[in-house]
């Protein structure tokens, strides 16, 4: 098995990639990384690297005076032509990854270039992935901010008919990551990348016990990638608020680690589990109210202390083969689907088709995993133990950098603090803590719980 967590960038993205024991080619198709003081100047280097004569450059208002206008300038001096586009927001909102702007890049988009290069964080990153991948081009992503992990993945988050949805296009060929840059981003940004760093203690935890209870596809050596990511982060997590520039650009490496990783593995396992699913469902909330919502790694950072919680509680349990088969015996489907519609308005009807492909609900595939669980028992718990830190050292850490850690610090209320647990296991087809607690009849108690948490300890 390779060691990929202790390989150098240079390595991870050779081009010939790795033939792993798990059954995979991992690979990633960067063909320019740079992570470093002043990497705004390599853009020229980078585009010829990539062969591209024209590149079209994509920003918001923060991110064009954040580096966009400096990247101009840079290809200016370079005699590389560019054109410019600047996605305006309403009224001061933040950009979303959404229909709308998606479009808005396509009408603007000037044909003769040959390169799109997204300047900003995960948003804009994720708006370029999708154009670039239905136009043909090859992207870029001069990264602004340490804020979240998508910067090398192969996917995008995006919202479509308001229903948040990880879209499988391309990774980007070019990553730029300015630390000096970074390292001025605003404070919650800061917070962001390190909340959803510290989210891949959850995600490797629950791909193993999936892997144990449903079989999915698994590699050690992608999860060995993030653990050791993850320990570098979180030494220098300290030294976040000071806006030190090596402690920034130990943070963006991990956060670029975590989307060669998912690269790497073809899914978002390494990098996304219960916590993401929280804040999946708390922006469909928003969404649906014509509400704002906070920074996708605030909304995890929180999520993170939850299922952390939640995971410490699982230590507490013993799963009952005939309570199992008592909350299936008495699941009603048209209290379900009443609750989907409760809960995601207009949404709803995504929801319930989501069910009708995967069939999450089925009693055979309930009472299959149940009884994998109560077997497995005890295996669950010793991965539970190897995987999941101790909460109070992960929450001594988000306490002294300031980060908010509970759903009322970002008005999230109790109700959908909630409703987040129970339909976190309804919104995709991932195997999660609460897919467990679901099967083996458990939901309810824990839901109860869950959200006394809303309010802190």
């Amino acid at each position: 098995m390779y060691d990929f967590g202790h390989m150098s960038f240079e390595e991870l993205v050779r081009t010939e990639g790795f033939e792993c024991e798990c059954g995979k080619k991992h690979s990633v198709p960067i063909e320019y990384l740079k992570i470093c003081r002043g990497a705004t100047a390599y853009l020229p280097e980078a585009l010829r690297a990539v062969k591209s004569k024209k590149p079209f450059i994509v920003c918001d208002k923060n991110t064009y005076e954040a580096a966009g206008k400096t990247a101009e300038e840079t290809l200016e001096e370079a005699g590389i032509e560019y054109t410019t586009y600047v996605i305006p927001s309403n009224d001061g909102e933040r950009i979303k990854p959404g229909e709308w702007e998606l479009g808005s890049i396509g009408m603007h988009f000037d044909l003769g270039c040959d390169f799109i290069l997204a300047v900003g964080g995960g948003v804009i990153n994720d708006l370029c992935k999708v154009f670039g991948h239905d136009t043909g081009r090859k992207t870029g992503v001069l990264g602004t901010s340490p804020s979240m992990d998508g910067f090398a993945s192969n996917s995008s988050s995006m919202e479509v008919n308001h229903v948040k949805v990880s879209l499988y296009n391309a990774c980007p060929a070019v990553i730029l990551c300015d630390t000096e840059v970074m390292a001025k981003a605003p404070m919650r940004n800061l917070w962001a990348g390190l909340g959803d760093m510290a989210a891949k203690y959850i995600s490797i935890c629950e791909w193993r016990i999936s892997t144990l209870i449903t079989g999915e596809y698994y590699c050690e050596g992608v999860a060995g990638m993030m653990r050791a990511a993850l320990e570098r982060i979180m030494a220098a997590a300290p030294q976040i608020p000071s806006r030190d520039p090596d402690a920034i650009q130990t943070v963006a490496e991990g956060l670029v680690l975590a989307g060669i990783a998912m690269s790497y593995a073809q899914i978002s396992r390494p990098a996304s589990g219960l916590e993401h699913y929280f804040s999946h469902v708390w922006e469909m909330l928003a969404l649906e109210r014509g509400l704002p919502y906070d920074l996708h790694g605030i909304q995890v950072g929180i999520g993170t202390v939850l299922s952390m919680k939640v995971m410490n509680r699982v230590r507490t349990i013993r799963p009952d083969p005939e309570k199992a088969a008592a909350a299936m015996r008495a699941f009603d489907p048209s209290e379900w689907e009443k609750n989907v519609r409760r809960v995601f308005g207009k949404t709803a009807h995504e929801i319930i088709a989501i069910e009708e492909k995967t069939h999450k609900n089925d009693p055979a595939r309930q009472a299959a995993h149940a009884k994998k669980i109560c077997e497995n028992w005890d295996k669950i718990l010793k991965i539970i133990d190897e995987e999941i830190p101790d909460e109070q050292w992960l929450f001594d850490i988000f306490e002294k950098v300031g980060m908010p850690m509970w759903p009322k610090d970002i008005g999230v209320s109790r109700q959908d603090t909630r409703d987040a647990f129970i339909c976190s296991r309804d919104i995709r087809d991932k195997y999660l803590i609460s897919s467990l607690l679901w099967e083996i009849g458990e939901m309810d108690e824990f839901a109860d719980w869950v959200e006394t948490l809303a309010d802190g300890e």
